[in-house]
Formats: C-alpha cells, structure tokens, sequence
C-alpha cells in the first residue's frame, strides 16, 4: 500500500495506553462468534481496533477505553475474504464500480491482474496504469496488482513493475515462454532482482512434462491453470500453491475441480480460491468468495477449510498472513459478519475497522473519475465485405451433400471441445447452420487492422442462437479482433461495422438497424458506467437478443462472448 511516514515509537505507545485503558480505541466488536483459521475453531469473545487493525482479543472491558462500541449479536465473525486472482477487466466495471457488486459479498482483498487493459493501450499503456492505480488506497477494498507478464512491450512492464500497488509480475503467455522468449526472460528477472511475486499460467493442457519444469525453476510463486483431478495433483507436486478458480468456463469445471479435492483427499492447505474472471451481473446474482465457499462447502470440504481457502491461504501465499487473513491482534481489521459459516452470508463488511457494507448494500465507496482512461474508435472495418463471412468448408464431401466446418463453443473453455470439425448439411452450395438436429448460429473472428490481407476464421457456434439479426463485440488485446454472430453474412458485416465505429463495444443489429449498444470506452475493454448503468446495458443486449430468438443462461451475452477471445487466443485462432 502507499508507503508513509510512520512514527513508530508513537504507535507503540498508543497502543500499549490502549491496552492499559489510558488511551481510546476505535472500536470493540463484542459478542461475536470469532473464527480461528490458526487452530480451526470458533470461540465466542470480542475484537479491539484501533488504526485499522484489532490490537486485542477479548479486552477487558472494565479497563479499556472505546470510542464506539458494535454488538456483533452473536454472529460468525470470519476475516475479510480474498480473490487470489481476478482480472481487472472481465467484469467490465471499472474499480469502484467493481467495489460496489463485490464489496458487499464480503471480498476485501483482491490480487488483480490488468494485462489487457494495459495491452490495449499499447504504447499509453504506462499511463493507463497510473490513471488506473490513481487513489487506489481511497477503495473500499484492498488491492495488491501485478505488470503485465505477457501482452505489453517489456518496457511497459518494467516501468509498471516501479508502481503501487504492483507487488509482482502477472501470468507469462505460455506460446512464448515455452520456446524461450527474450522479453519473457527480462521480466522474469526483473521481478526476480525487486524479490516481487510471479503469477503462474503453466499451460499444463498443453505443454509436455519438461517445459512445465521452467515456471517453478525460475521462481513462480502459483497456478491456477488446472482443469481436473490430474492437473491439480501435478500443479501441488511441483509445489505450487494452487488457485481454484470459478469464474471461467462451465459450471461443471469448479464442481470437477471441488469433487477432486475432496475424492482424492488433497491437502486445502495447498489451494487458494479466486475468479481469474467474471461478471458484475454474476456478482450481484450469486456472489463472489462467498458463494465459492458456500458451493466448496455443499462439495464437501469443511467449511473453515474452505473458508481458509479464501482468506487465511492466500494471505499466507502471498507472505500478508502478518496483515490479513486472520483475526488476531496486528492484522488489519478486515472482517465479515455471518449468520453461518457453511452458508456465507455476508451481513455486515469491515474493512479497516469501519463498516463499509451491510445486508449486501455498499455504505461507502471511493468517488474516483476514470473518464480520461477513455478513448474513442480507429475504424479498420471500412474494406470488410459480407463474402468475406461466408462459411467456406474445410473439406467437401464426394457427393458435394456434406462440409466439414469449424463448431465453437462457449461452453467449452479449457477443454478441447471449445472448437470441434464437423460435418453439417450443404444445400444449393450453402453451408446449413445445423448440426444433429440443433440450429445453430453462425460465427466469424475478424481482425480489426488488416496487414494485407484481412484474417478471419468463419464458423458454426453454440451458445447464443438468433434466427436473424447479429451481435458484435470487440476486444484489443493482444491483436484487436471482432467476434459477430448472426446467420446472414451482409447482417453480421454490418453489425461488426457498427462496433468498429468505437473503441470497444457490443452491440445488437436487426434489418441493419442498431437495437442494443453497450460502448466499452476505456481503452475498449471497460465501461464508463456505474453498476447499475453496466448491467441495465447487458440486461438491454440480452433482451434485444431474446426477441431475435436467443435464450440466454447463466452469464450475460456480451461476458460469454468476451471470453471467447481467450479461447481463440489460447486455441491459436487469432493471429
């Protein structure tokens, strides 16, 4: 956090007249039910605070001065939960916007990564972090960051590396550190030579046994590239402390990972719990931390272990466990209240000793303004034709009655059903969107800015149908491309058009006229938008697309399709 000049021989004296009863505390939390994740047991007593951290455990109330006093009503008291990995821009809100759908789920600490914000930045990239970070000690959560590891010029990272509140180096892109980049190789020794932190994104689906070796050699302080019981179990052999995540990919992926833990009777000690990404919409729905632990918990894990997966473990792997993680006297005051510890409900949301949340409700937030982050849009559309989106097959049948094409998936993040070939009726020439008896959709991946001659990859997708109409969206980083879907090339080439006419968007066209627009105007991977405003503009792309004959579940359309870029990216799709 922000370093200042501390006086040190004061603050232990004032404590010291604290605990004496000659000087005022802040606050007494009394008549709780206290969590001990040190030696896993619940006792009931009451915390001292004083300068944003507990200084005792059960006071004596006859000696001690307080300003003001809280009646905990005999609730759980747990320490303020932590996302071990979660990336800035997924959710589409900037930071205080995220602080208001997260905060109140009781998340008080997030380790966050901004790569492709920074990457879409390009060459602005040093002062996009610096308008990002700008007031982050004024948020209503604790926010440790990480330089890009993969996706930015080495310069950027260097000079990003030198900010608060960077603690290390984010996920390395594992196309380039398997065959021994030199940029790679600099970044990893300069977070090497501060003594920083190294996130990890091994590629264990894709890389062989002795490449996986090289992330933890060099240093590598985690993983959350696992998929299944395998994974895990050679992510935790090579000793890294392992992040569970839930925000990507179906929901059956965190229930596999969950179901491994507890068949295979691995340690919780080794895992950490974080989101690597997800919606506000999700947030406000089911939750954040504390909907994990509630599911880890419905898994079968024990509910303070899974509770320690989300605080105390990550503390500890990040060498905070002096700071957070735990409510015991020098930690700071970072603490939920809960009616239960196996369903976390997150009553009341401390953080630094105040009351910043209740009953889910935000009480306070930071008033930071992020308009200068925004940018407006460089066309590179301008050439595309609708012949360019029809489906040309991979390969013909003898009888000209079949083609082989490309089937996308939303569903299929991190497996290789993300993208399949099959084979799909021909009828006067023309590729018929169906397969088994499903309509389906068609999907184009175009390249904004053509360097000569313009790529694109043509297919079928499952996840959003419409009848007729298109969506589009966009994304900058690391190469900008759109993704539209739709059924008719001239009505998908129009739709793309209109998003190529901001820096970021997603947008709805019917009868080339524009019906939903949700504009992602900071540097195109953001919104300028208060939750309310985000999600009432998601809700409104789903709706246009519901009367296009789309039913949407589970994360809004413009999140599923975002998270296709990953995909493609990992998928080799995008150039």
């Amino acid at each position: 956090m922000k370093q200042t000049e501390i006086n040190h021989l004061e603050k232990v004296r004032a404590i010291f007249d604290i605990l004496h009863g000659k000087k005022e505390a802040d606050l007494l939390l009394k008549n709780l039910n206290i969590l001990d994740v040190h030696g896993e047991t619940v006792y009931h007593g009451s915390l001292l605070i004083y300068d944003k951290r507990i200084v005792a455990l059960n006071p004596d109330e006859s000696v001690i001065q307080v300003k003001e006093v809280f009646d905990g009503q005999g609730l759980y008291a747990i320490p303020g939960l932590i996302d071990a990995h979660l990336h800035f821009e997924s959710q589409l809100a900037h930071p205080t916007a995220l602080a208001e759908a997260m905060v109140p789920c009781g998340t008080t600490t997030i380790f966050a990564e901004c790569l492709d914000l920074l990457s879409a930045a390009g060459e602005d990239g040093v002062r996009a972090a610096q308008n990002l970070f700008r007031d982050y000690d004024k948020l209503p959560y604790r926010l440790y960051a990480f330089a890009p590891g993969k996706k930015t010029a080495a310069w950027v990272t260097k000079e990003v590396l030198e900010m608060e509140p960077v603690i290390g180096l984010g996920e390395f892109e594992h196309f380039t550190y398997s065959k021994g980049d030199e940029d790679d190789f600099q970044k990893a020794a300069w977070v090497r030579a501060k003594g920083g932190f190294m996130n990890g994104h091994w590629g264990l689906t894709a890389l062989p046994d002795m490449v996986l070796n090289y992330l933890p050699a060099i240093g590598v302080s985690n993983n959350h590239d696992v998929w299944n019981g395998d994974d895990i179990e050679k992510s935790i052999r090579y000793g890294f402390p392992t992040q569970i995540k839930f925000g990507v990919g179906s929901s059956e992926v965190i229930k596999t990972l969950l179901r491994s833990i507890v068949d295979r009777k691995f340690p919780t000690e080794n895992f950490m719990l974080c989101t690597d990404n997800i919606s506000i919409e999700r947030l406000l729905k089911m939750g954040h931390m504390d909907w994990i632990i509630s599911l880890c918990t419905q898994m079968g894990i024990n509910p303070i272990k899974a509770i320690k997966m989300a605080s105390y473990n990550t503390a500890k792997s990040f060498n905070m466990d002096h700071q957070i993680g735990s409510l015991t006297p020098g930690r700071f005051a970072d603490i939920v209240l809960t009616d239960s510890l196996s369903q976390i409900n997150p009553l009341y949301v401390f953080k630094d000793g105040e009351l910043i949340a209740k009953d889910r409700k935000m009480l306070k937030n930071a008033d930071i303004d992020y308009s200068a982050m925004c940018t407006k849009g460089v066309t590179g559309l301008d050439d595309l034709t609708p012949e360019q989106l029809d489906i040309v097959p991979l390969e013909l049948s003898e009888d000209g009655q079949q083609a082989k094409v490309y089937l996308f998936d939303v569903y299929g993040r991190g497996h290789a059903k993300f993208y399949q070939e099959i084979w799909v009726p021909v009828v006067d020439g023309k590729v018929v969107a169906e397969h088994e008896g499903e309509k389906l959709s068609r999907l184009s991946v175009i390249r904004r800015y053509a360097d000569g001659k313009r790529h694109i990859v043509n297919g079928l997708f499952k996840g959003v149908y419409v009848e007729h109409g298109a969506v589009a969206t966009s994304w900058p980083a690391p190469i900008p491309y759109f993704v539209v879907v739709g059924q008719e090339s001239e009505e998908m080439c129009y739709c793309a058009k209109e998003v190529d006419k901001y820096s970021g968007a997603c947008i709805v066209t019917d009868n080339k006229t524009n019906k939903s627009v949700l504009p992602l105007e900071i540097y195109g991977v953001m919104a300028n938008m208060t939750v309310s405003e985000l999600t009432q503009s998601a809700d409104a792309i789903d709706a246009a697309l519901e009367e296009m004959g789309n039913r949407n579940e589970g994360e809004p359309v413009v999140n599923k399709l975002l998270s296709l870029f990953i995909s493609l990216h990992r998928f080799r799709f995008m150039e």
